[in-house]
């Protein structure tokens, strides 16, 4: 039975630290589902110059993604009827990233206005594994306590904030990216090669 990680996309900055998480989960031989927000589309436009339409799903996204798309399948995120929107939905858990403060907002309170919203919801009531990766900085009293709500429902809020002892202060920013994506798939439990661990040892590169 296929099992998919689902990978929300929000409107936040940080649509690099997406494609390097879709990217690992599809080189680790992962299934995937992606929702990507409407908000999300325009973040896409501005950073990367990509376009995502649901008529043309895989052609953008792989163009977006620069590479095959393995077993990766995409619902709209107006379609609050898609698979992910139930519990029954054989999935493996989520991650928003990034998520944005509107995002952590809704999957907080339970507000499902979207399929993103309504898949994460879905993934912390069924107790599944559900990051989420805020990167705004720096944040205000709401988004601080939708954060610790979204804690106490079982999520590991994962801010995007890249640790340099991996590569040195000389580190590229596509090594940070990694950095946060490593995290990420760390936390939901997936090996990857996509940063260097710390060992104990100073300057050991």
């Amino acid at each position: 039975m296929r099992q998919p990680w689902i990978i929300g996309v929000s409107g936040a900055s940080g649509t690099p630290y997406a494609r390097a998480v879709i990217t690992a989960l599809i080189d680790a031989g992962e299934s995937v589902d992606l929702v990507v927000s409407r908000a999300a589309r325009l973040t896409l436009l501005d950073e990367t110059g990509a376009t995502i339409r649901d008529a043309h799903w895989k052609d953008d996204v792989s163009a977006w993604l620069a590479r095959d798309l393995g077993d990766l399948a995409y619902w709209p995120a107006g379609d609050l009827a898609a698979g992910p929107s139930s519990g029954s939905y054989p999935a493996r858990g989520m991650a928003v990233v990034p998520a944005s403060t509107a995002a952590c907002a809704g999957i907080a309170i339970g507000l499902s206005k979207d399929l993103l919203q309504r898949a994460a919801e879905v993934n912390l009531k069924e107790r599944r594994r559900t990051v989420v990766v805020p990167r705004e900085t720096p944040v205000t009293r709401s988004h601080l306590e939708h954060l610790i709500a979204l804690h106490d429902a079982g999520a590991v809020v994962l801010p995007a904030s890249p640790g340099f002892y991996g590569s040195g202060a000389d580190a590229t920013a596509q090594q940070l990216v990694d950095f946060v994506a490593g995290k990420v798939l760390d936390s939901l439990g997936v090996p990857h090669t996509l940063m260097r661990r710390w060992s104990g040892r100073l300057g050991e590169r």
